[in-house]
């Protein structure tokens, strides 16, 4: 039993020592990330601060899936993301990362807005001592920042004196004075503003709207990301993440972890 015991130990202990070491990377998005193998776990691992979970509203609860064939009623966001994290940070002295950086759980609603966030709503309120918390129009920053994508009810989120999540806002939100507090973060497909696609060199004018798009944002307090960039290996996809890095693009959307995450070491 002893020997068991301590083999165990052993086995353990370099992941225990991976862990961490795992560098946080603030640029870092997973995108889908509920279809890694280990949704939530895999992201760290590769020191991503931010990842998304498509929801859907099912019989009340809110599970996670991309498409509605995929459902299954054992996955909720409670179970693939809350209480994971709501451990970690336990465990962790209040972090998710040592280093103390901040996480964004973006939350992608694809049932009905209204009713799908009021019961998102709910759930986020159980988790309120990790989570950022708007009181009217005050932001206390938690560890885990939740922010609502997809079929957003912002009528209903406007007219909320507390909430337990920001709005995700879009290119047209961008000549718009949104506080920071309701719209933290500005995000739209890089297809319907972008026609380049990592070929050659960046056109200059679309360097400079990029830019442009990123530096405005940031003056009124947003972050920014964009989805459908280039996500299969190559020099493409490696050209569109060095524009958007150097641009100061905030979260950098990827499905292939491993790699984002040596990008960003170098």
């Amino acid at each position: 039993m002893k020997a068991l015991f301590l083999a165990t130990v052993l086995a353990l202990s370099p992941a225990m020592v991976c862990a961490a070491d795992v560098k946080p990377l603030l640029q870092a998005h997973a995108h889908n990330d509920y279809e890694h193998q280990r949704p939530l776990l895999d992201a760290l691992d590769h020191g991503f601060t931010g990842v998304e979970a498509d929801i859907w509203l099912v019989n009340g609860k809110l599970l996670v899936a991309h498409e509605e064939a995929h459902i299954k009623p054992e996955r909720t966001l409670e179970a693939l993301y809350l209480d994971p994290l709501k451990k970690r940070v336990s465990e962790n002295s209040g972090k998710v990362y040592p280093a103390g950086e901040g996480f964004t759980l973006l939350i992608d609603i694809k049932t009905e807005g209204e009713p799908t966030y009021k019961a998102l709503a709910e759930v986020l309120s159980k988790y309120a001592d990790i989570l950022t918390v708007i009181r009217d129009g005050k932001v206390q920053t938690g560890t885990v920042t939740a922010v609502v994508s997809g079929n957003r009810p912002k009528d209903y989120m406007v007219s909320e004196k507390v909430r337990f999540a920001g709005y995700d806002g879009r290119m047209p939100d961008l000549a718009s004075d949104m506080p920071a507090s309701f719209m933290p973060l500005l995000s739209d497909n890089w297809t319907k503003i972008f026609t380049w696609k990592g070929d050659g060199e960046i056109p200059f004018a679309e360097r400079a709207k990029l830019q442009d798009i990123v530096k405005t944002a940031h003056e009124k307090g947003w972050t920014v990301r964009f989805w459908a960039t280039p996500d299969q290996p190559g020099p493409q996809r490696e050209a569109v993440w060095k524009e958007l890095k150097a641009a100061g693009v905030d979260k950098i959307n990827t499905d292939d972890l491993a790699e984002l995450q040596s990008f960003l070491s170098k």
